[in-house]
């Protein structure tokens, strides 16, 4: 065993003091003539023994520190020698594969490739790691009941992003309930596909249906849904696609969940793409790098090559990253086309621009020039949910969270021309409701959507965005004149329905109009369809499978939400709802929103149940001792 130099050093320094002791000890004693004397000298040799015997084992202490600090010197220098082999050999594998592409593949790779290091140690405890309040989930205030004979018009934009549902199901997984009032119920609702027909051929780009039944949230109640759906494509009719990924490398990358599910999922995506289709890529992290600069679709050992390099490492800065991809986009922009950004990150800007505004101003002044934003949401840690949703919201894209590899297939895959195929922009929503029939509603969801009634004709009012085969489901809970147990009193001054000259048709309970935008239009057009009455149902059970689950669906959303507006609905009347809506459900997605659903329910009751913070046990210990078998 090879020792240390300053060990070595600390023992001959012993040897000499304990050699010194030794040779005055002998000459004290031959010096002594005197019995007296003799035993003065035997004290003060025997306290300058004890002196040195301390400083021996001070200096063997630290002999036996510095011999550690110096194996510990050596073990990280051989680890960090261990690392740059390692290091060494990926560069020279790379090299070598790179050396096997054509020189056209070559080409789209950009030398060097900026903001890619090593990753670190994915032991948990990796630097940078951060508890999970770090998470930012922006609140919602609810919605209320409305009084038709005041306010008759609702007015919203609507919305196709389903992040909100996947990062529930992710902590309903890891055994926690998300905050109060931080779950958007219209992602939930829109997560899942519903059997709404498809729109004609020469008709608007989706379809339009409703459906009415009583309310399974309140008895007195009815509850109404609104369904589009768009028209679909398939991914060889999209045409050309012009896509610039912007993938997040910082060290908030570096866990299993994110970076490596994120390359991954993208493979995923680039496999369905082919020569006519254009891919760049820009990562970031402490500084922007073009890693890929407009290669080909369909040659997928450069992807793949260029995603397997990404590493993660620095700190966050979206923003030069965003510039940067925006300008690739721009480069290779196909006039007819697609031409998207997608940013794919934890949420995380902690450098350079973090104004949300101004993020968002840069967002939309690129939307006006024809190339939109997708964002696919990875990990927890230090995630913001609400930046994503807005940038997508602006960049008239989708927000996605990706917790798992079926939820990349879902999102990249099955619904790639949802994705990645804008329909109809600025849709707009306005429901008109007849106070004649009405007294009082409230819109479930879409509470961050909210439009003026005076922004349904304006044009220039920003709204939602719908993708090629994207349904959207809204629902609106309402109470009829005659119901009683209204929550609002009734007005002292104004219309009296119960009048002969009422201007109010009897036979409609609302008109529901939508205004949307063609993807190369600048001006809107306007359906319109009445409401009847009598096309609702006698009971809840009559209504369809999907009216049923959406409901249960929102119905989980504000039990979560712990909304103060269900008064004949909790977990267990959710249960026997989402069980009587299953359907066919080819995909086990509904089956697998009925475990969250009993997941839920278990995580509820746990958090209501009392914890006593003191135990009556008298002088008995707690937790109590073990006793022994009694024969």
């Amino acid at each position: 065993m090879r020792y240390p130099s300053s060990l070595f050093r600390h023992k001959a320094h012993l040897s000499f003091v304990v050699s010194g002791l030794t040779l005055a000890i002998l000459l004290g004693l031959s010096s002594c003539s005197d019995k007296a004397a003799e035993q003065q000298k035997r004290v003060e040799l025997a306290a300058q023994a004890k002196l040195v015997a301390e400083q021996q084992a001070v200096l063997k202490q630290s002999a036996e520190l510095d011999e550690s600090v110096e194996l510990n010197e050596s073990a990280e220098r051989q680890a960090n020698r261990q690392r740059d082999v390692a290091i060494a050999m990926h560069e020279q594998a790379s090299s070598a594969k790179l050396r096997t592409m054509s020189a056209e593949s070559r080409a789209y790779i950009a030398q060097p490739t900026a903001s890619i290091s090593a990753a670190p140690a994915l032991n948990g405890d990796w630097p940078g790691a951060v508890p999970p309040e770090r998470n930012r989930f922006e609140k919602q205030v609810q919605n209320g009941i409305m009084v038709a004979g005041e306010i008759p018009v609702s007015t919203f934009a609507i919305d196709v992003d389903t992040g909100s549902y996947t990062t529930l199901r992710r902590m309903l997984k890891e055994g926690r309930l998300p905050q109060k009032d931080t779950l958007r119920v219209e992602e939930m609702l829109n997560y899942f596909s519903y059997d709404y027909p498809l729109p004609g051929k020469n008709d608007a780009p989706f379809s339009v249906t409703t459906e009415l039944a009583p309310s399974p949230y309140n008895d007195d109640m009815m509850l109404l849904r609104i369904g589009l759906k768009g028209y679909e494509q398939s991914k060889a009719e999209l045409g050309a696609s012009n896509l610039a990924f912007l993938l997040d490398v910082s060290w908030s990358m570096a866990s299993p969940d994110k970076l490596p599910l994120l390359q991954t999922a993208l493979k995923m995506l680039t496999q369905q793409l082919d020569a006519q289709d254009k891919v760049s890529i820009v990562v970031y992290a402490g500084a922007a790098g073009v890693v890929l600069d407009g290669a080909a679709g369909n040659d997928t050992q450069t992807l793949n090559y260029a995603l397997e390099q990404l590493s993660a490492g620095g700190s966050t800065n979206g923003a030069q990253g965003i510039q940067l991809a925006y300008q690739l986009a721009q480069k290779h922009f196909v006039e007819g086309g697609i031409n998207r950004v997608i940013l794919a990150t934890d949420g995380d800007f902690n450098v350079g621009t973090t104004n949300l505004d101004e993020l968002i101003d840069l967002v939309s002044m690129q939307k006006q020039q024809g190339i939109g934003l997708t964002t696919l949401g990875f990990g927890m840690g230090d995630y913001n949910d609400h930046l994503m949703e807005q940038l997508a919201d602006k960049g008239n894209g989708q927000y996605a969270y990706i917790d798992s590899l079926n939820e990349a297939r879902k999102v990249l895959v099955e619904q790639l021309s949802a994705t990645l195929l804008t329909i109809a922009k600025e849709v707009k929503v306005q429901v008109e409701f007849n106070p004649a029939l009405v007294a009082e509603y409230r819109l479930i969801g879409y509470e961050n959507r909210a439009l003026a009634r005076e922004d349904f004709n304006n044009d220039k009012v920003d709204a939602g965005e719908i993708g090629a085969g994207h349904t959207v489901t809204a629902l609106y809970e309402l109470r009829y004149v005659d119901a009683g147990n209204l929550a609002n009193d009734k007005l002292r001054y104004g219309y009296n329905p119960k009048t002969g000259n009422e201007k109010y048709s009897r036979d409609e309970i609302a008109y529901l109009k939508l205004r949307y935008q063609l993807p190369d239009a600048a001006q809107s057009q306007l359906l319109s369809y009445p409401i009847r009455a009598d096309q609702k149902v006698k009971s809840l059970a009559q209504a369809s499978d999907d009216f049923r689950f959406a409901a249960a669906v929102a119905g989980l959303g504000q039990l979560l939400n712990q909304s103060h507006y269900l008064h004949q609905f909790d977990y267990n009347k959710l249960s026997a709802l989402t069980r009587s809506a299953l359907g066919e459900d080819t995909s086990g997605y509904r089956h697998e929103f009925m475990q969250l659903v009993d997941t839920a329910a278990a995580l509820a009751q746990t958090q209501r149940a009392p914890i006593k913070k003191s135990f009556d046990a008298g002088d008995k210990p707690f937790p109590p001792e073990d006793k022994p078998h009694q024969q």
